[in-house]
């Protein structure tokens, strides 16, 4: 599963699970480039850092165009950008502008990404990994678009892989609770989970990882869920 000499474009890559997942191209022998609003601290050589806003098509074709420039080439699309606090509130006060600020960033962000990148991934055999979420497919209350854009990048996931098939290869991974540093997990949210912990943003690098070898090379429009079991776990009220 050796990266070796290859480059890939990570979005929202400037902490957590993108920060985790660029690194992880790197200690494999390839090279990241960060695409965020922010820039994170103490990048090493073969991280590259270029500022853009996913939402925004003329961002993300400067952005594409700046990380093939300082690599030579592209081998993988990791989008993984998005916005992070679900709750917004009841349904009938929902502001039509947050609902849309959801859209734009969560899902139209990797349609744009994806259609800049292509071009180059069809050079190299490429791949596109589209980080999602279990909230794809599970809900708590007031967390509409969030979920609703989730669902949108698992279809987004099937539509690009047979569109972009058999030249480049498009997988999901719908994350469950993986550790941050947000939030500081309970013991009983560890026990909710068979494995016995809550995630880590180490555990989404390392399918990532895979996902873009050459061993997955029969993977493509599938979703993979990352949840520790969580979501296959029966719980009844105490």
């Amino acid at each position: 599963m050796r990266a070796m000499t290859r480059v890939f474009l990570v979005t929202g890559g400037a902490r957590g699970i993108g920060r985790a997942i660029a690194q992880r191209f790197v200690d494999d022998g390839g090279r990241a480039c960060i695409v965020d609003v922010g820039k994170p601290d103490d990048l090493p050589d073969t991280i590259e850092y270029v500022r853009a806003d996913v939402s925004r098509e003329a961002d993300v074709r400067r952005a594409v165009a700046a990380c093939v420039k300082w690599g030579g080439r592209l081998d993988g699309v990791v989008n993984n950008a998005g916005l992070v606090n679900p709750d917004v509130g009841p349904v009938e006060k929902l502001a039509l502008k947050t609902w849309q600020r959801f859209l734009d960033v969560n899902l139209t962000g990797a349609f744009l990404v994806a259609k800049h990148a292509v071009p180059h991934l069809r050079k190299t055999t490429g791949s596109i990994v589209n980080i999602s979420s279990i909230r794809a497919v599970m809900s708590e209350p007031n967390t509409i678009p969030y979920a609703a854009t989730k669902g949108g990048l698992d279809a987004l996931t099937h539509a690009l892989a047979i569109s972009l098939g058999p030249d480049i290869r498009v997988n999901c991974i719908n994350p469950g609770w993986i550790d941050t540093g947000n939030y500081k997990p309970r013991p009983i949210d560890h026990r909710a989970h068979p494995v016995g912990r809550v995630g880590r943003p180490e555990d989404v690098a390392a399918l990532c990882a895979y996902l873009v070898s050459d061993e997955a090379g029969f993977a493509t429009g599938a979703t993979f869920t990352l949840d520790g079991g969580m979501t296959r776990k029966m719980n009844y009220p105490a």
